[in-house]
């Protein structure tokens, strides 16, 4: 049995706390949907910035966690470990995710093939403590 909670490093109360006490009394995988927050968690939102296809709610949503400190300081560690360990900022949100207590597996999609090997990655990727803690502080 598993549970599919929206969960990624931006909406983290919608899934830790009781609900992931309960999964893993009861032994329940989680499957993660939106694990890159509609895109967000991907590097492709700067500020400044409107990147090509992108529909006008995805980034007005984007536009608003970039004005927030919390989302700065969330892209600001994300690009800190993907520059430090040679990969790209969508692999670090979904080990992050991948490293959490009840996490079997992020489920997530790509809109291009290009945007395929960064999602792949995840599985070659492990965290260290420290950055899994340097990125759960940072969405704090």
């Amino acid at each position: 049995m598993a549970l599919q909670p929206h969960y990624n490093l931006v909406p983290r109360d919608t899934y830790e706390g009781p609900l992931q006490d309960v999964a893993a009394r009861a032994g329940l995988a989680a499957l993660p949907y939106h694990s890159l927050a509609a895109g967000f968690l991907t590097g492709k939102y700067r500020p400044g910035t409107s990147p090509d296809g992108v529909d006008s709610v995805r980034a007005g949503g984007a536009a608003k966690l970039l004005e927030s400190e919390r989302g700065q300081k969330l892209i600001t560690a994300l690009d800190e470990i993907a520059t430090a360990r040679g990969v790209a900022v969508p692999t670090v949100a979904l080990a992050w995710l991948a490293a959490q207590p009840t996490v079997v597996a992020p489920i997530t999609s790509a809109r291009t093939v290009e945007q395929l090997p960064a999602l792949l990655a995840v599985a070659d990727l492990t965290l260290t403590p420290a950055e899994t803690n340097h990125l759960t502080q940072a969405s704090s």
